[in-house]
């Protein structure tokens, strides 16, 4: 489940396009960008023998090239200290898999949609899940400070079940191994993933809701924001997100899929901090 290959071609790709947006002179070009995720989320990013691996290592390689910025600094963060290390300037991007939330986007700004996702539960190969009802009397281990945290807090009196909170998801999904929790909850990308490399384990029922991934900025970072955009935008109609989820998980997304879907003006449509007025862009 950890131990995945350092993609090569998206690099590669990277490098060949660096040149495609127009980057501002200012004291930052041609420095690190340094960006913070948790490295236990596979194939988003995972500890490899090389340094971190997945599909967000190298879709934030591909974009620090498009802008300039081609060494990047990836930071591993526990996701409960994710926000304080962006409010604090530890980090400058994050670049976890993050839901795109009205309360997140009070607090900071966000990049547009980059992935959907929703809720996927993971129980021991056999066990079943016909709908939230059958959780009641179970425990649900969940990551800290999570959506799916979030989830699981407001609706466990509802439907009966108790939470236990662990730091990473492999951390969860040992949980269930251990049969010290029913199922595991985490983004249903996710699951579906650390389901393909565990044959002791199953992807018992997804919630699509509608949620999405974004990265996120500190709300003085406009421009960061604005620039890296393009670059997303651009790497988009190249088809280079659509390459890299066949890649790393195995599978053709949606055709409304944000991995290829262009929104206009800048940030998440109908969130805080969205500027709705289009702009040019220009893709070489």
């Amino acid at each position: 489940m950890r131990k995945l290959l350092l993609s090569t071609l998206a690099f590669g790709i990277a490098l060949a396009t660096s040149a495609t947006l127009p980057v501002t002179a200012s004291a930052q070009d041609g420095a690190s960008l340094v960006v913070g995720s948790d490295f236990g989320v596979a194939p988003w990013m995972v500890r490899g023998t090389n340094g971190p691996e997945g599909f967000g290592v190298d879709l934030i390689n591909a974009i620090g090239a498009k802008i300039g910025r081609p060494k990047v600094e990836i930071t591993d963060v526990n996701f409960s200290g994710l926000f304080a290390a962006l409010f604090a300037s530890r980090i400058d991007i994050t670049v976890n898999p993050l839901n795109i939330t009205k309360d997140r986007s009070e607090k900071m700004l966000f990049a547009e949609p980059i992935f959907a996702t929703g809720n996927g539960f993971i129980v021991a190969k056999g066990d079943k899940i016909g709908g939230f009802e059958d959780l009641k009397g179970k425990a649900i281990a969940v990551n800290r400070g999570t959506l799916s945290d979030t989830w699981a807090t407001a609706n466990a009196e509802k439907y009966g079940f108790d939470v236990q909170r662990y730091e990473t998801f492999p951390d969860s999904v040992q949980a269930v191994l251990t049969k010290r929790a029913f199922s595991a909850l985490n983004e249903i990308p996710t699951t579906v993933y650390a389901a393909s490399k565990n044959p002791r384990i199953e992807v018992a029922f997804k919630d699509f809701d509608g949620r999405k991934f974004g990265y996120a900025f500190r709300n003085d970072s406009v421009e960061l924001r604005n620039k890296v955009e393009d670059a997303i935008e651009c790497l988009k109609r190249e088809g280079v997100l659509v390459a890299l989820y066949k890649k790393w998980y195995n599978e053709e997304p949606a055709a409304d899929s944000p991995l290829s879907t262009v929104y206009p003006g800048y940030g998440a449509p109908g969130f805080t901090g969205y500027e709705e007025k289009p702009h040019e862009l220009s893709c070489k």
